[in-house]
């Protein structure tokens, strides 16, 4: 048995590849369209580990997603989180839950996704300004 992605409904595609591509800085692995069905799916991927993926389904007639909580989140290691979470909010992310330990940090995609972050190895040295940052919202 293998993990092969992990399907998340998005309402406005593009601005979900904002936050996930762009913001996030994963990348696109495969994107198709499907007109019979009216909905596109987009795969994408951490650098280097295109083993595990995010799918983005894109409905084309407009629908309204309830579930928030009861998903859970996603969760990705990453090598340097002061910086991405300095990169998400240089995109007009919130940081939802400042990595105040060096550790671990949540933000939410335009669809109220819940993304954890973790650093790489041993926690980073407390920072400022993510050391004083108080949670936003909720995550």
């Amino acid at each position: 048995m293998k993990y092969l992605h992990t399907m998340v409904r998005v309402t406005d595609l593009e601005a979900s590849l904002r936050f996930y591509r762009d913001a996030l800085g994963l990348e696109l692995v495969h994107q198709k369209e499907y007109p019979k069905g009216r909905f596109t799916l987009v795969y994408l991927a951490a650098p280097g580990d295109h083993d595990a993926q995010v799918e983005l389904t894109y409905n084309w007639d407009p629908e309204e997603y309830t579930g928030g909580r009861n998903f859970g989140h996603l969760a990705y290691r990453v090598e340097n989180i002061y910086q991405l979470c300095q990169r998400l909010a240089d995109h007009g992310v919130t940081i939802n839950r400042p990595p105040r330990d060096g550790h671990m940090a949540f933000v939410r995609s335009p669809d109220n996704v819940s993304i954890e972050l973790l650093q790489q190895g041993e926690p980073l040295a407390p920072a400022e300004p993510w050391a004083s940052m108080p949670n936003t919202g909720s995550w």
